[in-house]
């Protein structure tokens, strides 16, 4: 009797590439590089692929509203997601928090921003970046935090605003705002700030930013829109997401 020979590992590599998925994912700007990241996991275990579409999380629930093709919506808040579920536009049961955002005071200076956030009440600098309150939670968040600091008053003259958190977070790396309020994952790299200095927001002057996840109707079928709902709830991706400075 012969023995069955081995195949060679590219055979089975091939075999998986050939029910290799596509799946578009429409993401808040906040989690722009942890999903880049979480990207690149998926595609070397599984052979799927994300096509991702960044920006804030009110304009992206608005355009799958009037029928953007994504099947997959990682938000920056819960209230897009659970009225999703109500339009009956997201698969039931789907929905999961992915990650805890925080709210951080950056500046491109090293010098610029110290580390209780007194530069917010000082005359060293002409302009105060934050995302639209309207469409981006954390926008919302800096609006709030700024009227508990009682500074309202003060910076509004100075606000300059992004659509997104990542257009806020360019306006400060350009130079068009000398700081800006911005999420943490923005400025962290390795667990560490990227550059410049920051003031990370005490968590009592905002509500927490809880970022849900959930699979859209028209993603129910898509193999690699399941796979990346299974892979961001495993235990290496969370460990992954905190290292962005992320609360799970």
């Amino acid at each position: 009797m012969f023995a069955r020979p081995l195949l060679p590992a590219w055979l089975f590599f091939m075999a998986g590439a050939l029910h290799a998925a596509e799946t578009q994912v429409a993401v808040a700007a906040n989690f722009a590089e942890p999903v880049r990241a979480i990207a690149q996991v998926l595609h070397k275990t599984t052979g799927h692929t994300l096509k991702i579409t960044l920006g804030s999380t009110g304009r992206l629930y608005a355009q799958i509203r009037n029928g953007a093709p994504f099947d997959v919506l990682l938000a920056a808040d819960t209230r897009a997601p659970e009225q999703l579920e109500a339009d009956g536009l997201a698969q039931p049961g789907s929905r999961f928090t992915y990650a805890t955002g925080k709210l951080v005071l950056w500046s491109a200076n090293a010098a610029k921003v110290d580390g209780q956030g007194a530069v917010l009440k000082g005359d060293g600098f002409r302009k105060l970046a934050i995302a639209n309150p309207k469409t981006a939670p954390y926008g919302a968040a800096s609006v709030e935090a700024i009227d508990k600091l009682g500074l309202t008053a003060a910076l509004t003259p100075k606000l300059v605003q992004g659509e997104s958190i990542g257009q806020t977070y360019n306006f400060a790396v350009t130079g068009n705002a000398e700081i800006a309020f911005v999420a943490m994952s923005q400025v962290l790299e390795g667990g560490r700030l990227k550059g410049g200095s920051m003031w990370v927001v005490p968590q009592n002057l905002y509500a927490p930013i809880r970022q849900d996840a959930v699979l859209l109707k028209t993603g129910a079928n898509n193999e690699a829109a399941k796979a990346l709902m299974k892979l961001l709830q495993s235990p290496d991706i969370k460990t992954l997401i905190r290292s962005y400075g992320y609360d799970l």
